[in-house]
């Protein structure tokens, strides 16, 4: 099977040995984004739902690149630095997957760079 790498710059650059995501098949694999601006490759919202509308927007470029969009999205795994937050997640994250995907949303110890959330998604393309 052929594996294409994904980029755009219009979402953050890879903060390690990793692709924005990876097209395989049918299917699009994307990391894990967190609420890194690619305009200053860092984290300027400090709120959960400032971070998570700069998610989406990161989500939204990658998908672009690969010729998508947030409605072939069918799974999204969501990390969480607090789940006190889940509530307010969840109102910026239903108006961005409107189509609504399967999803796994869990609370974790630490997120890099500080983030208070991250996002990985599956998509179709």
């Amino acid at each position: 099977m052929e594996m294409e790498k994904i980029h755009t710059p219009k979402a953050p650059a890879a903060v390690g040995p990793y692709s924005q995501a990876i097209k395989a098949g049918g299917t699009l694999y994307l990391s894990g984004q967190i609420a890194i601006d690619p305009a200053v490759q860092k984290i300027v919202a400090q709120d959960i739902a400032g971070q998570t509308e700069q998610i989406c927007r990161n989500i939204a470029a990658v998908l672009e690149a690969a010729g998508t969009d947030m409605n072939a999205v069918v799974k999204t795994t969501c990390f969480l630095a607090d789940i006190g937050d889940f509530a307010a997640f969840n109102a910026v994250y239903e108006k961005h997957f409107v189509s609504r995907p399967a999803r796994s949303c869990v609370a974790v110890k630490d997120l890099p760079a500080g983030a208070r959330c991250e996002v990985e998604v599956i998509a179709l393309c």
